[in-house]
């Protein structure tokens, strides 16, 4: 089985840069696959993707050397078992609140004796090469969101799951739960000090830590405190920023026209 390159990452002692899909374009995520990228999610709970433009997407990265991850709508078995079967090599889970359900989401991920997934890697014993039955559960990569207060309350159990491979803190949803707004990139103290909560949870269990961003320079301040892995931007994002720059354009050429 093609090695999962994120590991290879970390064992250098890297920090993993991530790039994000929201939109369900084949052509959008070899583009953004393109952009030199250590990992690319295709996020199916709020982005605008089903599992057929998933598929397509996950066909369009697979010429580049990028990693794929699919962040799935729910901790729901059979969904995490057909993008695994796609090919993906790691899976974020959202709202993963207690040991328990931990447990449940990395089973799901795991063929037995790790595990209860069922086995049938239509896509992904063709895309990840010979081997895919005996090294997946090495490979594949499990992540399990913090984004509540409850989660940030059960992080230590909740890391400590077998077969867990690393967290992903959700900014927004975690700010809401503490009673804030559903903000990014935050310097709340309140907030940051939640993150070095999680953070030294997982450096005592031995499991990586992943964040949401916004911006390269927040990125890199989450890096500087101990992630190790950030989401640096995203499709919509970029287009986003691309509108402001042509509103700016526009009015520049009308002021001009005058």
């Amino acid at each position: 089985m093609k090695p999962n390159r994120l590991r290879e990452i970390w064992a250098k002692g890297r920090p993993v840069l991530n790039g994000w899909c929201s939109i369900g374009a084949p052509f959008v995520a070899e583009t953004m696959a393109s952009m030199g990228w250590d990992a690319l999610t295709i996020d199916l709970q709020h982005g605008l993707i089903g599992y057929n433009e998933m598929l397509a997407m996950l066909q369009a990265v697979a010429s580049s050397d990028v990693t794929p991850i699919v962040r799935v709508s729910w901790n729901a078995p059979g969904e995490i078992m057909k993008a695994l079967d796609a090919g993906v090599y790691g899976v974020i889970c959202p709202m993963v609140n207690t040991r328990a359900e931990c447990e449940a989401f990395v089973g799901a991920c795991r063929y037995p004796p790790g595990g209860y997934r069922s086995f049938g890697p239509t896509r992904a014993a063709l895309s990840s090469g010979p081997g895919y039955a005996d090294e997946a559960n090495d490979e594949i990569l499990t992540f399990a969101m913090i984004e509540t207060v409850e989660a940030l309350a059960n992080v230590a159990e909740i890391v400590a799951t077998p077969g867990l491979n690393a967290v992903y803190v959700g900014p927004s949803d975690l700010s809401l739960s503490m009673g804030g707004k559903p903000d990014q990139d935050t310097q709340d103290p309140v907030r940051l000090a939640a993150y070095d909560t999680i953070l030294s949870a997982c450096k005592a269990a031995g499991v990586r830590a992943g964040i949401h961003t916004t911006s390269a320079a927040y990125s890199q301040q989450m890096i500087a405190r101990g992630f190790d892995l950030v989401t640096v931007g995203s499709d919509a994002g970029y287009l986003q920023s691309g509108r402001r720059d042509a509103r700016a354009m526009q009015d520049f050429v009308r002021t001009r026209a005058r």
